[in-house]
Formats: structure tokens, sequence, C-alpha cells
């Protein structure tokens, strides 16, 4: 054997005397990654474990108030304990949601009568996204006429207009649901826009008016000084999503770019606070 072959030779035994010592300390580093995964999904599975057995002793509970008696499942539970007393107070609240649920997709409308018959009080309650908002009220004189008297309802809600367009007097059951349609969607965007204050505290809130159908914010670009300026009009008063979405930046090229135009999108199709989120996540914006 030549000399560069002996050498070639002992050069290959040492590159794989190397590999040999490295491969342990890999193993093991392995092994220690297994280890944290494996603890991370013991602790996913103890978890989903205690949601599925608080969920189900929620279902007993309600089951049981639903009926109005006492079953044999809410007499399994301890009546002291802290836990029993807690997952009653769930169970009550989730019910009590349900029936604010039920009461506001038929209609949501508290009808009371007034003045021994003359009138009646109509509540509307808004909500949005399961969250109820504020309660708004309207006194109605039933003769001769249809006419309202008394009301809460924001100066900015064409009440008038409403009344018209609707025939309040042939058809008042169209004319709350047009009423309540606005109020909904005005309280729906003055939620939006607390929840943005209070969700994107590096977006600020240039302007916005009282009827929440214009809003303008400030956007930072991550690592970058440019700012974008985001205007959004709601000239649908009767929706929660704005009718036109437009861009302004010192980089005239931006707003044209793939990348804005899925911004664009994202704010027309979905709630401004819940776009700006994703906006973030994609890191599109500070």
């Amino acid at each position: 054997m030549s000399a560069k072959g002996v050498l070639g030779h002992l050069s290959l035994l040492e590159v794989q005397a190397r590999s040999l010592k490295t491969q342990p300390q890999q193993q093991q580093s392995r092994v220690k990654e297994l280890k944290v995964k494996v603890e991370e999904l013991i602790t996913q599975r103890d978890q989903l474990r205690a949601e599925i057995q608080t969920h189900q002793t929620l279902q007993k509970l309600r089951t049981s108030m639903d009926k109005q008696c006492t079953d044999e499942e809410d007499e399994e539970m301890n009546e002291d304990s802290e836990n029993s007393q807690f997952l009653r107070l769930m169970a009550r609240h989730t019910q009590l949601k349900d029936l604010l649920h039920a009461h506001h997709l038929i209609g949501g409308y508290d009808i009371i009568k007034t003045r021994q018959g003359k009138g009646v009080c109509v509540s509307l309650a808004t909500a949005y996204e399961g969250t109820y908002l504020d309660m708004f009220n309207l006194e109605i004189d039933l003769k001769p006429t249809l006419r309202i008297c008394r009301h809460n309802i924001p100066p900015f809600i064409p009440l008038n207009s409403i009344a018209e367009q609707s025939n309040m007097q042939t058809d008042i059951r169209a004319f709350l649901d047009t009423l309540s349609q606005h109020l909904n969607a005005f309280a729906g965007r003055k939620h939006q826009l607390k929840l943005v204050k209070e969700l994107h505290k590096s977006v600020e809130v240039m302007e916005s008016n009282v009827l929440c159908s214009v809003l303008v914010l400030m956007f930072t670009l991550p690592r970058e000084k440019t700012a974008v300026l985001c205007m959004l009009d709601y000239t649908d008063h009767t929706r929660c999503l704005p009718t036109r979405v437009s861009f302004e930046s010192e980089d005239k090229k931006l707003p044209e770019s793939p990348q804005w135009k899925k911004n664009y999108n994202l704010l027309m199709e979905t709630p401004v606070h819940k776009a700006l989120i994703t906006m973030k996540k994609m890191g599109n914006i500070a």
C-alpha cells in the first residue's frame, strides 16, 4: 500500500472515530427533547381530561336546572364544597346566557303596557358575538294612531325615517326589526372600537365618530419606521363590517403590494379587532 493510501485510510478511520464520539451526545440530546415533548403531551392530556370532566358535570347540572328538580347526579355532589358551588354558578350562568340568546333570536323585544293600556314600552337589547351590550327603550302611543312619544334611541339613528320606511302603522314588527338591526350594528361597531383600543396598544386610533361609521387607524410596520394610515368606512349602518377600506403611506407601492391586498380583504371581511390580530401574526404590523 502506498503512503497516500495509508494516510487516506488513517484519515477515514479518524473521521469515523469522531463520528462515533458525537453519536452518544446526539442521542442524549434527542432523548431529552423527546422527554420534554412527552411531559408537554401528558400536561395537555390532563388538561383535556379536566375540561371534559367539568363539561360533563356542567351538563348534568344544566339538565337538573332545566327540569327544575333534584336529580341523583345533583345529590352526588357535595353541597358544601367550594368547587360544587362554583360549578353550580357556572351552570346557572350558561343557562341564563342560553335563555338570553334564545330571547334575542326570537326578536329580543320586551313589551309592557303603560298608562292603563293606552301605550306600550318596548325594550330592545343589543348584543355582539355573545356579549350583551346596551338596552334601548321607546314608548309608543296606541291611539288614535301609533306614535313614538318617548325614547332613548341615540339621535344619530334615523328613528323617524325608519318608522316611515317600514310603515310602522301597519307593520310594527318590521319597524322594530329594522330599528333593532340599526341599533345592533351600531353597538357592534362601537364594541369593536373598544376592543381595538384595549387589545392593540400599538395601533393608534386617529379618528372615529359617534356613529362609529368612520374609523381611521395608524399602523406601524415592524422593523421599519414607515407608518400606514388605514381608513374604514361603514356606509351601511345596518352592518358591523366596512363597505370601504383604503390605505395611505409614504411608500406609494405598499398599498398595491400582494400582502397589503390580503390585508384589504381581511379588513373587509373580518371584524377590525380580529383582522388586526391576524395582521400582527403575519408580521404585517407592529
